[in-house]
């Protein structure tokens, strides 16, 4: 019986990898050959709305003067605009640089956290208690956005139907080595097809949480960010859809960020991401399920993306259980090393940085000749699997056995303030 489970547990991983592979396969092709919905930007409207710039910070003074001039610069009606800045329990010279800017510029309104609990979602509601205007546009710290983004993000809510938007993020930092390199690959393929091809096809895009915008009553509606959640952004995506709301996602409106230039900090953000996200899976997993205003074609597409990070638990212990099966005499050596390839092969050519979705996506963007770092994703693959892993055994303890909340783990920052 024991042998039996196991090997049935193979075929479980196998069948696993062939539906992600199908699904991230249906995206790529609709991404080259298939209808291209239309997002909002061309719609003319003279009444833009009144917006709200929330940027979370907490010991951002390497990059907080560089992100707020982005901001300033871009065309946006300053009578429509007020820009917050949270310096959240900062203990380094960011908290001076905001009241500095603010200063010299009046459309600046920093919002100084010394108290309570620290954390992204907790310094979004406060923001949300004192923000100005209904329209909420978030960037990270370290997020450079270009001119037309304001705009190109407001007007997506002239649709009474859209609960928030999410733009692209591009890395600014790519050259610095390889693990740069290989992120940039790894984003083209998320924003540039994934997330693209889910809005043309009507499915469920996700709300990032670091380039987009939602509506504050919507937020206030469901009671601010839950402050257990590391994934702030995944858990307003599915409450908005749950709930009848939809989430747009708009390719042209490009922000740059700067992403890890170390393996160290790469892992403890993945690690971070999988523990909020597999926490949001626990938490959505049966209102997904029951909602009345999502299709069976949202449904799939919703629970696809909700156990994205349930994926590699799966070829992890699939990979303990071929070695299980070897050791007791059920399954050859041959057969072990095959199932342990396709795993990872599949990790990287059909998971998190699909093959054939950078090879489009690099397409689309004019930039071919990084395809060549391909193989190179067998290698990130190792990371993954075990990071996303500890994630999710921590997002388990968060759901059912702890009584601490987590705590939020900032990402460190590589910017030089002689760069800006």
């Amino acid at each position: 019986m024991v042998v039996l489970i196991l090997k049935l547990y193979v075929l479980l991983v196998v069948l696993i990898m062939a539906i992600y592979a199908t699904r991230h396969y249906r995206f790529t092709v609709n991404r080259l050959v298939g209808d291209q919905r239309l997002y909002y930007q061309d719609l003319i409207d003279g009444e833009l709305p009144r917006i709200s710039v929330l940027v979370p910070m907490h010991d951002e003074e390497k990059v907080a003067r560089q992100s707020l001039e982005a901001i300033l610069r871009c065309e946006y009606p300053r009578e429509l605009l007020e820009i917050i800045p949270i310096n959240d329990h900062s203990r380094d010279g960011t908290a001076a640089i905001l009241d500095e800017m603010a200063a010299r510029h009046d459309v600046i309104k920093p919002l100084h956290r010394r108290e309570g609990q620290r954390g992204k979602p907790a310094a979004l509601n406060d923001a949300l208690l004192v923000a100005a205007a209904d329209v909420i546009i978030v960037f990270d710290a370290d997020y450079l956005p270009a001119r037309g983004s304001l705009r190109d993000l407001a007007i997506s809510f002239k649709d009474p139907e859209v609960g928030a938007v999410m733009g692209r993020v591009v890395p600014v930092n790519t050259r610095a080595n390889l693990l740069t390199r290989l992120l940039d690959l790894e984003r083209s393929g998320g924003y540039q097809v994934d997330q693209q091809a889910r809005h043309n096809l009507h499915l469920m895009p996700q709300y990032g949480g670091t380039v987009g915008g939602f509506r504050r009553d919507l937020a206030l509606s469901f009671g601010g960010f839950d402050q257990r959640v590391l994934a702030e952004d995944t858990d307003l995506t599915y409450r908005l859809f749950i709930n009848g709301w939809k989430v747009v996602y708009a390719n042209r409106v490009e922000c740059f960020e700067e992403v890890p230039e170390t393996w160290e900090v790469r892992s403890r953000q993945i690690r971070r991401w999988s523990r909020g996200h597999n926490y949001v899976m626990f938490k959505h997993f049966g209102g997904l399920l029951r909602s009345p205003y999502l299709t069976r074609a949202e449904k799939l597409d919703g629970l696809l993306l909700l156990t994205i990070y349930l994926v590699p638990v799966f070829l992890l212990t699939g990979i303990m259980d071929s070695v299980a099966l070897f050791f007791m005499g059920e399954m050859q050596i041959i057969d072990s090393v095959l199932v342990f390839l396709f795993v990872a092969t599949y990790n990287s050519f059909g998971n998190f940085a699909p093959f054939y979705q950078i090879g489009t996506a690099s397409l689309l963007d004019g930039v071919t000749h990084r395809i060549r770092l391909l193989p190179f994703l067998m290698f990130y693959f190792l990371l993954n699997i075990w990071t996303i892993t500890h994630g999710f055994l921590q997002a388990l303890g968060d759901r059912f056995w702890r009584r601490k909340r987590a705590e939020w783990d900032k990402t460190k920052r590589f910017r030089k303030e002689a760069a800006a």
